[in-house]
């Protein structure tokens, strides 16, 4: 059992206590991060761009997931692994459970979801089971060529209802954690203060419980980073001072910066 639980993040939501979120794939950065103050490390299907060199994350199979949460697992000891489910992974409740069962046994604690409509019987399937689910609601990385492309979401009054709906029902199905990416500001805080369970962003507010970032985005080695990104690496000096670095702006709440990073 890690030091830091399901549990763990519900009782830094009600103090308030940022959480701190960023992504490895390898036994190596998941060191690094659980050595200086990463709270959750991600293994996201984000390895599909970022380690594999494709242009979307769909080409991430269950294997390659497995294979990665595997590697982080080994070098981790205090933080909460959390995994996706990749694309397609979650078509119906039956085929979710059996990918999130896998990944489970291969060391995550909590498996992450994207969320529309047809997702909430997936996640109260999940959570039937005894799985912890984060449901990604907003951009939906997955869903890149439905949505026309990586584009904030939410913007019209239409949408910012329909996703504030979902993010409740989302917790009402069982959901013991929110990922709110690239939705504007206003909308994420006003998810952020109607549901109880903790809310993790990215492109969304400054007020999220959390904050979640792609560690090649950290280290600045992103050649076009998106604009809720920041390089922490010219600050910290090093690989373990930009994580660092980056901890300790998420905790003082001086990431990410109102406008700078967000989105209206």
């Amino acid at each position: 059992m890690p030091a830091i639980t399901v549990n763990t993040l519900a009782q830094r939501k009600q103090a308030s206590e940022p959480i701190v979120c960023l992504t490895a794939y390898d036994a190596t950065f998941a060191r690094v991060l659980d050595a200086n103050g990463v709270d959750v490390i991600l293994v996201g299907d984000s390895l599909g761009m970022v380690v594999q060199g494709h242009a979307t994350t769909l080409p991430v199979t269950l294997d390659d997931m497995i294979y990665h949460v595997s590697a982080v697992v080994r070098g981790s000891e205090n933080a909460l692994i959390m995994a996706d489910i990749p694309f397609l992974g979650d078509a119906d409740p039956a085929t979710a459970l059996a990918q999130a069962g896998a990944l489970l046994r291969a060391g995550a604690h909590m498996v992450k979801v994207e969320c529309g409509e047809t997702e909430l019987p997936v996640v109260e399937r999940l959570v039937a089971a005894g799985i912890p689910v984060c449901a990604h609601v907003g951009l939906t990385p997955q869903a890149v060529h439905r949505l026309g492309g990586y584009k904030v979401q939410g913007r019209d009054p239409h949408a910012a209802a329909e996703l504030e709906s979902l993010a409740a029902r989302l917790e009402k199905a069982g959901a013991q954690c929110l990922l709110l990416e690239s939705i504007p500001e206003t909308l994420a805080r006003a998810i952020v203060h109607s549901v109880d369970v903790p809310v993790i962003g990215i492109g969304a507010s400054p007020e999220c419980d959390g904050q979640v970032l792609v560690l090649s985005d950290v280290l600045g080695l992103t050649p076009e980073p998106p604009r809720f990104a920041c390089d922490f690496l010219a600050e910290g000096g090093s690989v373990a001072g930009a994580v660092r670095a980056y901890a300790e702006a998420v905790r003082a709440r001086s990431f990410p910066k109102h406008d700078t990073h967000t989105f209206r």
